[in-house]
Formats: structure tokens, C-alpha cells, sequence
């Protein structure tokens, strides 16, 4: 999960308004999951960090998701812990609508900012200002995934990137529609000294532990390795898996390698 220790809650109210089918939203406007417990500290612990400019985080769709995006079927997608929003605007421009939930308000600006530049990039190319709506099929939402209500059959497909959330995983994996598919993809512990990731192991995930407790899914990739990313080493854990059943299956055909 995204959490430290829970120092005090509140109740999130709607502070701005949803905007209608079709409408446009204003600069800067999220949507504020009413009656979601926040936990204040890990809000503001969050808030702060990417209220930071020192902190950039990558604007690259996650290897795993870019690996296997063009294979995800056609319908409404969901990414977990969004961040800055890198995840939900590749799923976006591949011609999802996009639920993106994130607990930090300030990630969410820069998200919708990012959505703003690429919009106006792909629609007029140079980037530049134009009239009328700047968005692409987006609800941006804040709220503390650990409470999150997830509606169940609703997803095509699901992105987690580093969101330690097992005790969340059933819910999530109830939100898959059947046939919709699971992308997840987070910091492993390892043996080995490793530079990137959190501090702790307790928000790693153990040997095949991810693995284990996607079992009632089909399970179409699963991979756990030492990674080297922006010159730092790192162990990873990728699955890809299916809400399917039986013993006759779909596959993707192999994918560019996760990098």
C-alpha cells in the first residue's frame, strides 16, 4: 500500500464539480470521491513529495503496460495509485475512458496538466493553446485506495503500479469485467542489495507472493527479476493475468520484452 501509520481521518467531501457526459473540465479540476476515509498524514505525505519540483517522476507508460497495451480488449479501464497520470493517459490515447485514482491531490494537478499537453499536442500538433475542451476520456479521482469502493464487473482492464495493496486485491480483481485483464507490477524483497524502491520490506512483496493470491485468475505472464532502471538496481515483480476460467485459453502472442 501507499500507507504509513494512520494519525488522523476525515471525510472527503465532492469540492468540485463532476463534470457532465461531454462537458469540459476546468484547469486543475479532479473529482473528490465523497464519503472516502483520507488518511490525513499519508495524504499530506504525498501532497508534499509531489509538491516538490525536485520530484519528477518518469512520464513513460510502465514497461509491462507498454508491452502489452495494444493486446488489452476495448473497453473502460481502471489504473491504481495513478501518480502523475503516465499510466492513464497511454491507456487513454490507446482509446480507453479511464477511471485514475490517486490519494494526493497534488499528483492529480500534474496529471491533469500532462493530460492537457497531450491533448493539445495530438489534436493541434505544436502544443498550443486552442478553445474548447482539452481533455482526453479521463475521470481523474482523488480518494485512499485502501478504502476505495471498487465497482465489481466494470473494467476491461486494471493497472497497478507500485501499490502494495493485498489486502485490496480481491476487490480489484472483483472490478475486472470477465475476460478483463490485470496488469501489476511493484518492488520485490530480495537477497541481493538493491538502490531502488522502498526502505522496508514490508512494502515489497515476497517471492511469489502476487503470484499466490492471483490464482482464481488465469495467469498469462509472471515474472520476478533484478531490474536496472536510471542507473539503479531494483527486483521486480510483473504478472499479466486474465479474469477467465477453464482449461482452454486465449494467449497474446509474445510481446516485446518487458524492459
Amino acid at each position: 500500500m501507499r500507507c504509513s501509520e494512520a494519525v488522523d481521518v476525515l471525510t472527503v467531501f465532492t469540492a468540485l464539480t463532476v463534470r457532465a457526459s461531454g462537458s469540459p473540465r476546468g484547469k486543475g479540476e479532479y473529482r473528490w470521491e465523497p464519503t472516502v476515509p483520507v488518511t490525513r498524514s499519508e495524504r499530506e505525505r504525498w501532497d508534499e513529495r509531489y509538491r516538490t519540483e525536485e520530484f519528477e517522476p518518469s512520464t513513460s507508460p510502465s514497461p509491462l503496460l507498454r508491452a502489452y497495451i495494444d493486446t488489452l480488449p476495448s473497453g473502460r479501464a481502471l489504473d491504481v495509485a495513478t501518480g502523475t497520470g503516465r499510466n492513464a493517459l497511454a491507456l487513454a490515447e490507446n482509446g480507453h475512458a479511464v477511471d485514475a485514482i490517486d490519494i494526493s491531490g497534488e499528483a492529480l494537478k500534474r496529471a491533469r496538466e500532462h493530460e492537457r499537453e497531450r491533448y493539445r499536442e495530438r489534436e493541434h500538433g505544436d502544443g498550443s493553446e486552442q478553445s474548447g475542451e482539452d481533455s482526453l476520456a479521463i475521470e481523474w479521482v482523488r480518494a485512499d485506495i485502501d478504502e476505495y469502493d471498487f465497482s465489481e464487473s466494470t473494467y476491461a482492464a486494471i493497472n497497478v503500479s507500485y501499490y502494495h495493496g493485498l489486502d485490496r486485491l480481491t476487490d480489484i480483481k472483483r472490478a475486472l469485467k470477465p475476460g478483463g485483464m490485470l496488469l501489476y507490477e511493484h518492488h520485490l524483497r530480495s537477497a541481493d542489495p538493491v538502490e531502488s524502491g522502498p526502505s522496508t520490506d514490508r512494502f515489497r512483496f515476497g517471492s511469489n507472493e502476487l503470484l499466490r493470491a492471483c490464482l482464481d485468475l488465469t495467469i498469462l505472464r509472471y515474472e520476478e527479476r533484478t531490474t536496472e532502471r536510471d542507473g539503479r538496481t531494483g527486483a521486480r515483480v510483473y504478472l499479466l493475468a486474465r479474469r477467465s476460467s477453464g482449461p482452454a485459453q486465449t494467449y497474446p502472442r509474445e510481446p516485446t520484452p518487458i524492459e
